[in-house]
């Protein structure tokens, strides 16, 4: 059953051209029957293959199915070849199976747009180029699936292109993921230079072989890593992920749960050998994800627009798989991006359904004591935010405090630091929007309560699905505390993670770090509570008391306002005196100018062409005339 593992991204891509082709002229129930049911197809696959994996020896890893030469320039040949094993097919099923339940949601969300086939085309095509990239057995074929992911976030953030925030927004990750891209090219340039072959195998054998020096590789590692803080919305390129909020609240939830943002993680998984020889590029790895973490966190204390704060969210949790990959944890890195897929698209979705009821408001200011209204999607919600604050027995616990103590066992104290501030935030911001939405007094517009009523089963059943995913998905990866053997997730992955390695620490010290995880979520949640269940005017306090931090914050630090300023204004002013003085004068010049040269011209020769007899026999006459003088003189 392993042989039709590579069917898996091909199923979405021909719903997808059946879509594009014909959508417009099919029902649109055929149209959410045939999007859906195309995803579920892959996630079947994913399933079987999976199974089918559990049966295969280690030493047959990766299987790979050859479709055919696809480049093929002198020693340059690159294969369109798919690949299976544990990380892939780990990331198959994620990609798969919450992109089918977030297909299911989008049915009722989505069911009176008028771009409804639209939006399907573009979803099945999103779930194609994200399983094409988890899938390729070469980094060719994986920047493919990249790029691809980065055409269809544009498309469907800027889905409501309508709305100049929209088209903005759709632009904006395109041409920040593009700066990023730069670097990823460049990296994949120099692993053909020096290897020879993008092929994974091939790339894992030459660094096991000590054909790519500790330096080379530190190169090659941080420019590939480039590519990932765009692609997963890392400091300094995470400017995008924010504004990406613009597009359909499922695009929100697809694009950081299963798609996308955490593609750069799992590259950096699967390149796990290269940032292993490379000390240097591991250790920006994870200082960027643990400074992430922090910073978004913070700016997520003073938003109130609910998706902007899911958003924040998603570059925070980013930041915590980075953290993981960094110092050396990769299978913990990768087991918070299967979990995190269920809590956050679970908490986007929700999001979604809040915003059902509200016909569309945002606002949290706007809200409070909604759970009495939603009874369905406020304990949903609530399952959501106890697992991203990292609660016990809710499936971010486990991944979240994986990370933690492996950073601390290998000595990234500061980093380990980092994100034990991050976890207080998270769950203090998480809370907030939790007692701000639900809880507390109502701050309802008096029409828009008159409308207020719990989403359709299209809507709810996935949210409840997702919550409970969200609860036992962690169980696959207990503790190592509790036994090594335990950690099924781990054990899993560890034959292609072959870069990680483990400190051991005692089960004591290890206990430890488990209760200051748990101790500063409690913490975060506490604070929450008192500030706007016990005692609500304290925040307003503290904004009246430290102004310039709280504006600061608010205000997202000025980062976009600087970028424009450093970098958008000069090269708008600059592509505009460019034009004024280059293109309108020497390119347009040039053209125009040819083109009066030749009308010129043609406007003398037309003296030659009157069309009247008379004169064709003048000057024939008088080209006699010279020519006899000339025969007389010479």
């Amino acid at each position: 059953m392993t042989e039709i593992f590579w069917l898996i991204p091909f199923v979405p891509a021909l719903s997808t051209l059946i879509l594009a082709l014909f959508g417009t002229k099919l029902p649109k129930k055929y149209v959410s029957y045939q999007a859906c049911l195309a995803v579920f197809g892959s996630f079947v696959i994913s399933v079987i293959s999976f199974l089918s994996l559990l049966q295969v020896s280690h030493e047959s890893y990766p299987l790979v199915k050859n479709l055919f030469s696809w480049i093929s320039s002198g020693s340059f040949n690159v294969n369109l070849s798919l690949q299976l094993d544990p990380l892939s097919a780990v990331m198959a099923m994620v990609v798969s199976g919450v992109g089918f339940i977030i297909h299911i949601y989008s049915v009722g969300y989505m069911a009176k747009d008028e771009g409804y086939t639209r939006y399907f085309t573009y979803l099945n095509l999103f779930m194609f180029a994200m399983l094409l990239l988890v899938m390729a057995s070469n980094v060719v074929l994986m920047f493919v699936g990249w790029e691809g992911v980065g055409l269809c976030s544009y498309l469907l953030i800027g889905f409501w292109f309508e709305k100049h925030s929209a088209a903005s927004a759709g632009k904006k990750a395109f041409i920040v993921n593009r700066i990023g891209d730069a670097g990823f090219l460049l990296g994949i340039m120099f692993i053909f230079i020096y290897i020879g072959s993008g092929e994974f195998t091939a790339i894992n054998a030459a660094i096991g072989g000590g054909a790519i020096t500790q330096g080379l590789a530190t190169l090659i590692a941080i420019l590939l890593f480039v590519g990932a803080t765009g692609k997963s919305a890392q400091i300094p390129l995470y400017i995008w992920l924010p504004d990406a909020m613009e597009g359909p609240t499922p695009v929100s939830a697809l694009i950081h749960a299963a798609t996308m943002v955490t593609a750069g993680v799992y590259m950096v998984a699967r390149m796990n050998l290269l940032y292993a020889l490379s000390g240097t590029a591991a250790q920006i790895v994870a200082i960027v994800g643990a400074v992430t973490a922090v910073y978004a966190a913070t700016m997520a204390l003073t938003q109130n627009d609910i998706k902007r704060v899911l958003a924040y969210s998603t570059i925070s949790q980013i930041g915590y798989m980075f953290i993981g990959c960094g110092v050396g944890a990769y299978a913990a890195g990768m087991f918070h991006l299967y979990t995190h897929a269920f809590f956050k698209s679970l908490l986007f979705l929700a999001a979604g359904s809040v915003m059902h009821a509200l016909s569309g408001e945002l606002n949290m200011k706007k809200m409070g004591g909604l759970r009495k209204y939603l009874p369905l999607t406020y304990p949903t919600f609530l399952i959501g935010a106890i697992a991203i604050a990292g609660i016990p027995f809710f499936s971010g616990f486990f991944s979240k405090d994986a990370i933690l103590t492996a950073a601390y066992a290998n000595g990234y104290y500061f980093v380990w630091g980092l994100g034990i501030l991050g976890a207080v935030l998270t769950a203090f911001y998480m809370f907030r929007l939790i007692f701000l939405t639900f809880h507390g007094q109502e701050r309802l517009d008096p029409k828009v309560k008159e409308h207020i009523h719990e989403s359709p089963p299209v809507m709810t059943i996935p949210l409840v699905i997702l919550a409970f995913f969200s609860i036992i998905a962690g169980f696959v990866g207990l503790p190592v505390v509790l036994g090594k053997k335990l950690n099924f997730f781990g054990h899993f992955l560890e034959p292609v993670l072959r870069g990680g390695h483990e400190t051991h620490i005692s089960h004591d010290l290890e206990w430890i770090l488990i209760g200051i995880s748990v101790g500063v979520a409690l913490l975060g949640i506490i604070i929450a509570w008192f500030f706007y269940i016990k005692a609500p005017r304290i925040p307003e306090r503290i904004r009246e008391r430290f102004p310039r931090i709280y504006k600061l914050l608010y205000n997202k630090y000025y980062i976009d306002e600087i970028y424009n300023a450093a970098f958008v204004n000069p090269t708008v002013r600059g592509s505009e005196k460019i034009y004024d003085h280059f293109d309108l004068k020497v390119i347009d010049g040039a053209v125009n100018g040819t083109a009066k040269v030749t009308g010129f011209s043609g406007k003398i020769l037309s003296y030659f062409q009157s069309g009247l007899i008379k004169d064709y026999a003048l000057i024939f006459l008088l080209g006699v005339i010279i020519f006899i003088g000339y025969l007389i003189i010479f």
